[in-house]
């Protein structure tokens, strides 16, 4: 499983990453999470709010800091 995070590098992005990372490691799966902070990169995806999380190339969240119980649900869908 490939993991996004989609943001400028602000407290909130940072936060999501940190959740993400908390969510995966309480899953006990296997993922690569990636911290992508280019503007170009981040506008390829079709949002204008960041923080954003893509799995798998999908946007699943953006706009929102997740809490890493909301992470986990939404990983639990898309595996």
């Amino acid at each position: 499983m490939k993991i996004k995070v989609l943001g400028s590098g602000c407290k909130n992005c940072i936060t999501l990453e940190k959740n993400t990372a908390e969510a995966v490691k309480e899953m006990g799966i296997e993922a690569v999470i990636e911290k992508v902070n280019d503007l170009n990169k981040i506008m390829e995806y079709g949002i204008m709010t960041t923080p954003a999380l893509v799995v798998d190339e999908k946007v699943v969240s953006y706009g929102k800091v997740l809490k890493p119980k909301d992470i986990v649900k939404i990983l639990e869908k898309v595996r």
